[in-house]
């Protein structure tokens, strides 16, 4: 429509020139026919008029000529993925990567310029962003509405500001928010990057923003989890700086996130996969889901992926240190619980220090290390003693073998071992994140006994005593995750550390999948 002609009549006099335009010309908006009569091209009975806000009055006859609709958009070629098109809209899916309009960073190659070349109806529609009723960041995937008319445009931009379009978004975040929640922060430009969005308090520029998520799934140790958000009101970068606010950033957020952070993903991990909305003609209640590209699922797995670390446990006699001398000759990191205490009984060790101040050198041996022989009779003798002993060595070697793991992964080890025969009996259940797996070395209890008092050179007595400070064999071994055999040769034992391994991996294979199947579940 480039010309409007209108006679004012006793029903319309009085009003203002604009809002008597606009409705004889529904499919305009008013925006451009004030900017039409501002710029000298409205005439009321034959004589110019530049005020869009001039009262008419009966009889007065109305001409406005519209300029034709000018943009510098360039059709382009490109992929489109459409779930829906009709004569008045289209609901697309897009890519990360992909500005959806131009602006001064990016003047082509956009979005709109491939909506362009596959609907040139576009090209009617005035300014640098055709069709475009609400956004998505250029590294955020997802749902987006696009209209191909002027009243389309303007009935699903009204939509919006009444908030009766709902959007929700999948997130992948740092750490574990509650099962629920919001954040009614008001957002507004960031004082000093002008790039970035931040929490501004009203009186300072904020505008009230409202996001609300549900938690659908975490990795195992808690360190990342996936979210659905759905944001009630339409602010820059609203998702990404409420979450940030909260200490939990997005994955791969290049503005918002810490670099331990932005490294867990190659762009930020948001993607829109709900969208619902009335129709702007037909008034029907239209619902789209759009599952997330692939990077999203492989940026939760990836964070899946911890070192696997593996206890090695067992009652006294089963054979633990010689199936963990086995595993490290396979190449695999291997730590002692008893070499860690012998290093703590031994001369200057925090235990044979702590026993001076308590008791003297009564129960220490020349060197100054820890006279065992003496240490063990005093424990039988008195449970205080022996329940402090084992509450400080317990505290050190804890922390000894934590930070034995966490240099191993720092290093890139993909399994660790720490042999502990106490591993129950300590209560370390739930001691370590991510919470290891449990190998149980079973042996009966007449060849275990067989084997200390021969190889060891124990008497019945001190072997009876230290299996009752220890779980029953048949509890030990139900509450480990994989048994090993060692009830034959050195010979079998070894080829057991072998199978571990291999069942090991089959294991980390068969949890991935299973964690894919989980998230694709959310989605499908």
């Amino acid at each position: 429509m480039n010309r409007i002609e209108l006679l004012i009549t006793a029903d319309t006099a009085g009003r203002r020139l604009d809002r008597v335009l606009r409705d004889a010309a529904p499919g305009l908006s008013r925006a451009a026919l004030q900017k039409a009569v501002l710029a000298g091209r409205c005439l009321v009975d034959d004589l110019p008029v530049s005020r869009p806000d001039a009262k008419t009055r009966p009889g007065q006859r109305v001409l406005l000529e519209l300029p034709p609709t000018e943009n510098a958009l360039s059709p382009e070629e490109g992929h489109l993925e459409l779930l829906w098109q009709d004569e008045s809209l289209v609901v697309c899916n897009k890519p990360a990567g992909l500005t959806v309009h131009p602006c001064p960073s990016c003047p082509e190659h956009t979005l709109v310029q491939r909506l362009l070349g596959r609907f040139p109806q576009l090209g009617r529609l005035e300014g640098l962003r055709p069709g475009i009723v609400h956004r998505l960041d250029k590294d955020t995937s997802g749902l987006l509405l696009v209209a191909l008319t002027e009243p389309a445009r303007l009935a699903l931009s009204a939509a919006f500001a009444r908030r009766e379009v709902h959007k929700e978004y999948l997130a992948l975040v740092s750490g574990l928010p509650p099962e629920q929640g919001e954040c009614r922060e008001p957002l507004g430009r960031h004082p000093t990057a002008k790039i970035k969005m931040a929490v501004l308090p009203e009186t300072r520029g904020g505008k009230p923003a409202h996001t609300t998520w549900k938690r659908l799934w975490n990795t195992p140790d808690q360190r990342v989890s996936l979210l659905a958000v759905r944001i009630h009101t339409g602010r820059t970068h609203q998702i990404r700086v409420h979450l940030a606010h909260l200490g939990h950033p997005l994955l791969g957020d290049k503005l918002y996130a810490p670099a331990p952070v932005r490294e867990l993903a190659p762009r930020q991990m948001l993607h829109a996969w709900h969208l619902a909305f009335s129709h702007p003609d037909s008034g029907e209640e239209m619902h789209f889901a759009c599952p997330p590209p692939d990077d999203l699922l492989q940026a939760a797995l990836a964070a899946c992926r911890r070192m696997r670390r593996v206890i090695v446990t067992g009652n006294p006699g089963s054979g633990k240190s010689a199936l963990t001398r086995h595993l490290a000759a396979l190449g695999l990191p291997c730590v002692n619980a008893d070499a860690l205490v012998a290093g703590l009984y031994a001369p200057g060790g925090e235990v044979a220090a702590w026993l001076e101040r308590r008791s003297g050198r009564d129960l220490l041996a020349e060197n100054g290390g820890v006279d065992k022989t003496a240490l063990l009779a005093a424990m039988r003798a008195n449970p205080a003693l022996r329940r402090e002993v084992e509450e400080l060595v317990h505290a050190l070697v804890r922390v000894a073998i934590k930070d034995f793991w966490q240099a191993q992964e720092a290093a890139g080890a993909a399994l660790a071992v720490a042999e502990v025969p106490l591993y129950f009996e300590c209560g370390w259940q739930a001691a370590f994140n991510p919470a290891p797996l449990t190998v149980g070395v079973h042996c009966p209890l007449p060849l275990r006994l067989q084997r200390i008092m021969t190889n060891r050179g124990w008497s019945e007595e001190k072997a009876a005593a230290l299996e009752a400070w220890q779980w029953p064999e048949a509890r030990k071994e139900a509450a480990c995750d994989l048994l090993v055999d060692n009830s034959g040769s050195p010979e079998a034992l070894e080829n057991a550390a072998r199978d571990l391994t291999g069942r090991l991996e089959d294991l980390r294979r068969e949890e991935e999948a299973a964690r894919r199947r989980a998230l694709e579940a959310l989605w499908q």
